[in-house]
């Protein structure tokens, strides 16, 4: 995520985590005409480890053996543990490991969005690597296998917008933003969308999270001060295009390594968490290692089945 090292994150400790059955757990609403379900994982934050590989071979382990089984897996960036300030080795390495680990592996249709430490250099301010045509997202569109850092696509009924949320700042790293380009392409992608077809935007950092007041030490002299990496500044400006779109159903985010839903006008926003939980370490707070299992309705409702998982 945001302030977790590299080397910080290779410490060893038990996951005391309970096990929770996915076939037990994942409840589905009957009364409701339920179109699909998908798998959502975010925030793997995969490198070269036997921990990092036990870990992913049970959570696809879990997913693949589903008797109700998704549809698809939603990947919402954090791909690789972080490329924002290491070396083009050391990052290789790590798209490598997340290749053996995770791609190869993975039996579902896959959809991405790019995560904040799935862009590589920007964090590396200090050497002259910009000129290299993997510097920055470029890299992580070609191991995602994306032509756009943004797109749509529709499934059984729904339509799907998939965003961009990392965006250069001078002061630090990143910050998370539309740029004019994409917001502009996101007004027409929602105003060309029929107004019966239900639509979920994706982003790896929230447009609205209640969660982000509890990640770290975010009140300073008596007041609330949430950064702008950990949620998208121009939320209100999000909240109020997509108040002219009733047909603006969710919004699904990670980032945060908590999980929480929020609703706002008519927008249910679900930050589920992270794969990796405390960067391979254990639990962040009160959220281990987990992944969401996500029913999609008709009547343009959603069912989130938040589901921690031990390894």
């Amino acid at each position: 995520m945001k302030r977790r090292n590299f080397l910080g994150a290779l410490g060893t400790s038990a996951l005391g985590l309970s096990i929770l059955s996915c076939e037990t757990s994942v409840k589905t609403d009957q009364s409701k005409d339920r179109l699909f379900r998908i798998a959502h994982l975010t925030d793997m934050h995969i490198f070269e480890s036997e921990k990092v590989a036990r870990g992913m071979k049970q959570l696809l382990k879990e997913i693949h053996e589903m008797e109700d089984k998704p549809d698809f897996v939603l990947n919402t960036g954090d791909n690789i543990m972080d490329a924002l300030k290491h070396s083009k080795e050391e990052v290789e390495q790590q798209w490598n490991a997340w290749t053996r680990y995770y791609k190869n592996e993975l039996k579902y249709p896959l959809y991405s969005c790019i995560g904040n430490h799935d862009v590589w250099g920007w964090g590396l301010k200090d050497q002259p690597i910009q000129d290299d045509p993997l510097f920055g997202k470029a890299w992580a569109m070609k191991m995602l296998e994306l032509e756009e850092r943004f797109y749509a696509f529709k499934h059984k009924g729904w339509k799907f917008i998939c965003l961009d949320s990392p965006a250069p700042v001078e002061t630090a790293s990143y910050t998370a933003q539309l740029d004019n380009e994409q917001f502009q392409w996101l007004e027409k992608e929602l105003e060309h969308t029929e107004a019966s077809m239900p639509i979920c935007i994706v982003s790896h950092i929230p447009i609205l999270s209640a969660s982000v007041f509890y990640d770290g030490d975010n009140v300073k002299d008596g007041q609330w001060q949430v950064p702008g990496a950990w949620m998208h500044t121009d939320s209100k400006k999000l909240k109020e295009l997509f108040y002219k779109y009733p047909n603006v159903k969710a919004a699904l985010s990670g980032h945060v390594h908590l999980a929480d839903k929020t609703e706002y006008l008519g927008v249910h926003y679900h930050c589920n968490g992270a794969a990796c939980g405390g960067w391979w370490d254990g639990s962040y707070q009160e959220f281990g290692p987990a992944y969401a299992i996500i029913d999609f309705y008709a009547d343009g409702s959603i069912n989130t089945n938040l589901i921690q998982y031990k390894f």
